[in-house]
């Protein structure tokens, strides 16, 4: 059986049950009663203190949502401010508002809402361009505390409230600012302490716009934003605080905090965010165009960790304060320049770098610092870099790399420059414009050092071995040093400069003069006969795609270089020679040579002449002026001149010329047949003409009893005019061992040849013992004299025969 005790407190618990149904039905029964008097009672209430109207179409109860409560539904309310009819927007149309009120006040007469919830609605607040707001509507607190009453009926006090299917914008025409979400669900609790609050909220929402600039245009746009927040305010300082908290936008979790100051008349605002592991792109997209469109042009494969701080106010006063800190680690960053892997560092972006100018990309910074990675297995190092000015971006910072040389080949190409084994050590300072998020012409200063490097110009085909090269970049100069080149077995040393290379290497690339010291042992021409040939074509790219390779080549060819060379031994083909000095000038039209003077064959020959690049075809023009060099030597060198029938080995005696001649030699040095044009003023002193055919076809039945083989020259002088394949050789006398002769007439390397010849037949060792030269000269004629001519036969072959066209007289 049951206790007794138990039997009572069911008994009293069914009649408190009881006494509570029937004050319920008490409750409905009045409010059903008297709805039109409430109404009128709450629509008072609602528009006490306000600088508008709320219209109310009709209520409704619904007391079993509010039970033990008394709730109501309000239909149809608008909430206008005093100017709408200016303006037309106003603050609140809502299909439905759910009200609970307090029973007990009820009973009383007063209205007390416990409970607020707005549905289906739309929330408008509008502020014009003169700065008039449409929530003007509500009167602002005096600043004098006033003692609450119980029964006060004036303040209004809503401690439960939830948002459903809520259109809500803050459009902002003098501050150019539009915030617009579409709230799914929100529901937040408010607790009052005196004129304090605090308030838990949980959001669903849509953010359409969150443009703190319109003309910027919005961050998280169209992102889903779901999470609870925790807010209080402070009436004696106007301070609304978002306490920290875990808040969902889009995919990603967010830690965010917010402080706003209603005290100001613009609302002063700070807003804090924190995301770890968040992959770039989606960081990017959730800020504004004008700068998610720059952070679009880069990627990071793996999250990072960001803290964002916004700061601004209501106002016009143009975009917020924005400070982002992005710290990355062991990540690989995709750059419209390429791809950086290992990457390391830590990037801090601010729009207000020097304070008081402004909100705005030209008060804008990049920072970055700590910056570590490999560009195509290059690893390099940036202590601290810098971006200024995002209108007309500005990279600054120290750039620090070590890396083996065979890598440029994949940065540069190798179409141009062409790198084996060597290591190269940056280190430079630079300045630099962005365009299209590149680095272009960058002003840099510091030190470059190759070492042991293989090198190859593939444009004009020279290769160097075991190179050694250290530039130094100064505010306005280049200086080169220590460089040693090999190619093959020629050696260089060079020292050179080049006075405001940058400044050139960018506006005015033929402009640049670089001035080179060059030091040789041994010099072999042969191996650098490429810069005479015909470049190798290189497809022209877009101006989209010129890379730093394309510009350094264009430098390459448009450049001048002047150089002034002491070479100890030079090689070409055949010909040696020593002591050599030179100055050079080459242009991107050819080759001008100045200064020159070798040792050569046992005398010296000083020279000047150019060389006029056009593709397989170089013409070329020279001045020399040879003193005392063994003629043997100087016809094998140099291939006889392209002599055939008087060669190097028909040859004795020294040689004084002063040769102007002009002529073409292909890409490989060789002279091309009948290019020669000129003129050869020439003395060949104790000379000899040894086993010259041409002389001894005539001399063996002229003279068959003197020496053919070995005709001696004391003084051999004359002046020969070269046009092509033919040589005309002005009148000149030849007094030698064999004979006498005065000849004058065209030799040529084809058909043509026609030489007139007066030979007397006297023996010229006859007058060996006559010293007066006028008598020697008197005698040098007399007697038998034979008028010759040679020419060409059929096949080619000189044939002598008289001249009996010679005028006589």
């Amino acid at each position: 059986m049951m206790p007794r005790w138990s039997k009572i407190a069911l008994r009293i618990f069914g009649i408190l049950v009881g006494l509570v149904i029937l004050v319920f039905i008490g409750l409905a029964w009045y409010v059903n009663a008297h709805k039109k008097e409430l109404l009128v009672t709450i629509t008072k209430q609602l528009n006490g203190g306000i600088s508008g109207q709320i219209t109310i179409e009709s209520m409704e109860p619904t007391f079993l949502k509010g039970f033990p409560g008394v709730s109501m539904r309000l239909n149809n309310v608008i909430v206008r401010d005093s100017l709408w009819e200016q303006h037309k927007h106003s603050l609140l149309e809502a299909k439905d508002i759910e009200v609970s009120v307090n029973a007990l006040k009820l009973l009383t007469g007063t209205i007390q809402i416990k409970k607020m919830g707005i549905n289906n609605a739309s929330i408008y607040l509008y502020t014009d361009s003169n700065g008039y707001s449409n929530t003007a509507i509500f009167k602002k607190k005096s600043n004098i505390k006033v003692e609450k009453k119980e029964n006060s009926t004036s303040d209004l006090e809503i401690r439960r409230f939830s948002l459903n299917n809520v259109n809500f914008l803050m459009d902002n025409k003098k501050g150019n600012k539009l915030f617009h979400f579409v709230v799914d669900d929100l529901d937040g609790n408010i607790d009052y302490s005196w004129s304090d609050w605090e308030a838990e909220v949980n959001l669903k929402a849509i953010a359409k716009s969150l443009a703190f600039n319109t003309k910027r245009g919005s961050f998280i746009k169209d992102q889903l934003l779901e999470g609870p927040f925790k807010l209080t305010y402070e009436d004696a300082k106007g301070l609304i605080t978002v306490a920290p908290n875990t808040l969902n936008i889009g995919k990603d979790f967010f830690v965010i905090g917010a402080k706003f100051d209603m005290a100001k008349d613009n609302t002063d605002f700070s807003i804090n965010i924190q995301a770890n592991d968040i992959m770039w792109k989606n960081a990017a997209g959730l800020l504004a165009p004008n700068i998610s469109s720059r952070l679009n042009m880069f990627n990071l494969d793996k999250p990072i960790d960001v803290t964002c701080t916004i700061a601004g106010n209501m106002g016009p006063g143009g975009d917020p304060e924005i400070n982002v800190k992005a710290l990355v680690k062991n990540n690989k960053l995709t750059t419209p320049g390429g791809i950086v892997s290992n990457c390391n560092f830590t990037g801090i972006f601010t729009n207000n770098f020097e304070q008081g100018k402004g909100h705005n990309d030209q008060n804008s910074a990049i920072k970055l610092l700590s910056f570590k990675g490999a560009y195509e297995n290059m690893p390099f190092s940036i202590d601290t870099a810098f971006i200024n000015d995002l209108n007309r971006p500005i990279a600054t910072g120290m750039f620090k790399s070590n890396f083996d040389i065979k890598n440029l080949n994949n940065a540069m190409g190798d179409d141009v420059l062409k790198f084996g084994k060597g290591t190269a050590n940056v280190s430079l300072a630079y300045r630099a414009d962005i365009v299209d998020f590149k680095l272009a012409k960058p002003f840099v200063k510091g030190l470059v050092e190759i070492k042991n490097a293989d090198v190859s110009y593939v444009p004009r085909h020279v290769n160097f071995t075991n190179t050694n090269i250290s530039l130094n970049f100064t505010d306005r100069d280049l200086f080169i040093k220590n460089i040693r080149l090999q190619s093959g077995k020629s050696v260089v040393y060079m020292d050179g400069s080049i006075s405001n290379f940058l400044n050139l290497y960018y506006s005015d690339p033929e402009k640049i003069l670089l001035n080179w010291k060059i030091r040789s042992p041994q010099l072999h021409l042969g191996e650098f006969l490429g810069f005479l040939g015909s470049r190798k074509t290189i497809k022209k790219k877009t101006a989209k795609n010129i890379s730093f390779s394309d510009d350094l080549n264009q430098v390459f060819e448009k450049s001048m270089v002047n150089m002034h060379l002491q070479v100890d031994k030079v090689y070409y083909n055949k010909f040696l020679a020593t002591n050599a000095q030179a100055d050079v000038l080459l242009t991107e039209k050819g080759i001008s040579i100045k200064n020159v003077s070798v040792k050569h064959g046992g005398g010296s020959v000083n020279l000047a002449g150019t060389v006029t690049q056009s593709g397989s075809v170089n013409r070329f023009a020279l001045n020399a002026n040879i003193s005392n060099v063994d003629i043997q030597h100087f016809f094998y060198s140099f291939d006889n001149f392209g002599l055939t029938s008087l060669t190097s080995k028909n040859l004795r005696g020294y040689l004084f010329s002063k040769t102007n001649i002009s002529g073409s030699i292909n890409d490989q040095g060789k002279l091309l047949p009948n290019s020669l044009n000129g003129n050869i003023v020439f003395d060949l002193k104790k000379g000899a003409l040894v086993s010259f055919a041409a002389i001894k076809d005539v001399g063996k039945f002229a003279f068959p009893f003197r020496d053919l083989d070995n005709i001696t020259f004391n003084n051999l002088n004359g002046k020969f005019d070269i046009r092509g394949q033919k040589i005309t050789i002005n009148p000149m006398q030849i007094n030698s061992s064999l004979l006498n002769m005065d000849i004058a007439g065209i030799y040529s390397m084809s058909a043509g040849t026609s030489i007139a010849l007066d030979v007397p037949l006297r023996n010229p060792k006859k007058d060996e013992e006559i010293t007066d030269r006028k008598e020697i000269r008197s005698r040098r004629m007399k007697g038998i004299v034979l008028h010759l001519l040679a020419t060409e036969d059929e096949n080619g072959k000189i044939k002598i025969k008289l001249n009996k066209n010679r005028d006589k007289g």
